[in-house]
């Protein structure tokens, strides 16, 4: 088994571990501390313990790989390998009792995501991915769905206080226009899972942060679906558009993005 294989069985065992965790704070959450940082944008101390257990899970089997969270400052590594830890995606969720949130661990290397994890300790389902060996939902192969138009299906639409509230409302015109029903759960990392497994035909966000979006997108290309070329060390440093669909829309998607966002 080569290094990266055995970071993806880590990842996968680490990922559940951690769900657990976070599971506990959210049966508890009558005694939850929480901030917000901004519009609609809180953090726990959930969020903040469950990071702090999946870092020195990682410091300890993998000394020498980087670390980048949402919570914590990174920590370099020397092995060329770094960890993109979300340890609750969907906090204003979880917060609020709404049962979806994820647990996201994605594993950069040389520009390129390698490996990515997304786990519902809700549901109990796991999505992950290796670059170049597929897709996988609780260890059964996943695929992209497939000769569905969009006026058979739904798009997710993600919106934070990152961009121009303005930018959303042309996106969700042009689905409804074109037949689309459109979703959003407040969690841009599990509907990315949803469309690798299937369930949505994409996602589209005119602004995510690395740590939400860097697994999903590898999810949805090892599923055989549309992803944009990105470098992976550019959207840890500075976040980036996000547009992933299915063969079938991503061109749609990606046109009804490109002209929602230059107003």
């Amino acid at each position: 088994m080569d290094s990266v294989s055995e970071r993806l069985e880590f990842a996968t065992e680490l990922c559940h571990a951690a769900g657990g965790v976070a599971r506990d704070y959210f049966a508890n959450r009558a005694t939850l501390v929480v901030d917000q940082k901004g519009t609609q944008d809180w953090v726990s101390e959930a969020d903040r313990n469950v990071e702090t257990y999946i870092r020195k899970q990682i410091e300890t089997a993998w000394p020498d790989d980087g670390i980048v969270g949402e919570e914590y400052t990174p920590k370099a590594g020397s092995s060329g390998f770094d960890w993109v830890v979300d340890p609750i995606d969907g906090t204003t969720n979880f917060v609020n009792g709404i049962p979806t949130w994820t647990i996201v661990l994605a594993g950069v290397r040389d520009g390129r995501t390698e490996l990515g994890v997304i786990h519902d300790p809700i549901v109990g389902e796991t999505f992950a991915a290796l670059r170049g060996v597929g897709a996988q939902l609780n260890g059964a192969p996943m695929r992209v769905a497939s000769g569905t138009p969009l006026n058979a299906g739904t798009v997710a639409v993600g919106y934070s206080n990152r961009v121009k509230a303005r930018h959303v409302v042309p996106i969700v015109a042009g689905l409804i226009e074109r037949g689309a029903m459109f979703h959003r759960n407040a969690s841009g990392a599990l509907s990315l899972a949803y469309v690798a497994a299937g369930r949505l035909l994409g996602y589209v966000e005119e602004h995510m942060n690395a740590w939400d979006c860097l697994a999903g997108q590898l999810l949805v290309s090892e599923a055989g679906g549309v992803i944009e070329d990105q470098d992976s060390d550019a959207m840890i440093r500075e976040g980036g558009r996000v547009i992933v669909g299915t063969p079938d829309v991503f061109e749609t998607l990606l046109e009804m993005s490109e002209n929602a966002w230059r107003v």
